[in-house]
């Protein structure tokens, strides 16, 4: 997802490992001159999942930009010399501290929200079967007096992360899953929403009854293919629509 606040610049939430694919589809991030121009001006990193750090090596040929993410996650990335094909002479990296706003350029303030979650696939114990709890965070940006709230991976909607969304004009949320157990069922894979740390969109506990108070314009994202809301016609997307909730979908535009 990009967010720009003056038209320029723009800051990617998030580095997927579609990136490639999603910038050749997006013409605002399109170089706008010759050479290693990129509209591009910072990544913010709220997690460290591969979805969401593989797509950095898409922006390895030498475009300059700013790198924000959580400390620990920069020493993830320095301890995998993969990374380091980003030029240290093009590419800054900045750490941000949980909750406190950080200036990243084009009239944007970068907040990282904690969230309920667990550590990466690749960081848990073998044989692990239970989620080991690490960082994860919703990305808050701010421009003009206004808000977004990104958050792509939550485990549990708690009274904490509700405190948090209500400050925003929108809210794109966690949508991978609309029931816990859809990927067991599709036969995909044996482990639950709750257990890959995300929460499911359905059930007493799910994100459509624990987010129906919110103010916000309400948005998922990062759904999973196995999720029924992807169809326009299914009786799932009818329920959630008529909750008040929108489906993300590849070129939506969202302005304040």
């Amino acid at each position: 997802m990009g967010v720009t606040g003056d038209g320029e610049g723009w800051l990617l939430i998030g580095a997927s490992p579609d990136m490639r694919q999603q910038l050749s589809q997006t013409p605002l991030l399109w170089p706008r001159s010759s050479g290693r121009d990129s509209p591009i001006s910072s990544v913010v990193l709220p997690g460290g999942d591969v979805d969401a750090i593989a797509g950095l090596l898409v922006l390895r040929e030498r475009p300059p930009f700013t790198l924000y993410a959580p400390a620990p996650l920069l020493e993830v990335l320095a301890e995998n010399d993969i990374f380091n094909v980003l030029d240290p002479a093009m590419v800054q990296r900045v750490a941000v501290a949980p909750l406190q706003p950080v200036s990243c350029g084009g009239n944007l303030t970068l907040t990282l929200l904690p969230m309920p979650g667990k550590v990466p696939l690749y960081r848990e114990q073998p044989g692990a079967t239970e989620p080991q709890a690490g960082p994860t965070y919703a990305a808050k940006v701010q421009v003009d007096g206004r808000s977004i709230i990104v958050a792509t991976a939550c485990a549990e909607v708690t009274d904490a992360v509700l405190g948090q969304l209500r400050a925003a004009d929108v809210v794109f949320f966690d949508g991978t899953l609309f029931t816990d157990d859809e990927m067991i069922v599709a036969g995909l894979g044996g482990k639950t929403g709750t257990r890959m740390g995300h929460v499911p969109i359905s059930g007493p506990k799910g994100a459509l009854a624990r987010l129906a108070g919110l103010p916000a314009r309400r948005i998922f994202l990062h759904i999973n293919n196995t999720n029924p809301i992807l169809l326009s016609d299914s009786p799932q997307r009818r329920q959630v629509e008529a909750a008040g909730f929108e489906v993300a979908y590849d070129g939506m535009e969202v302005r304040l």
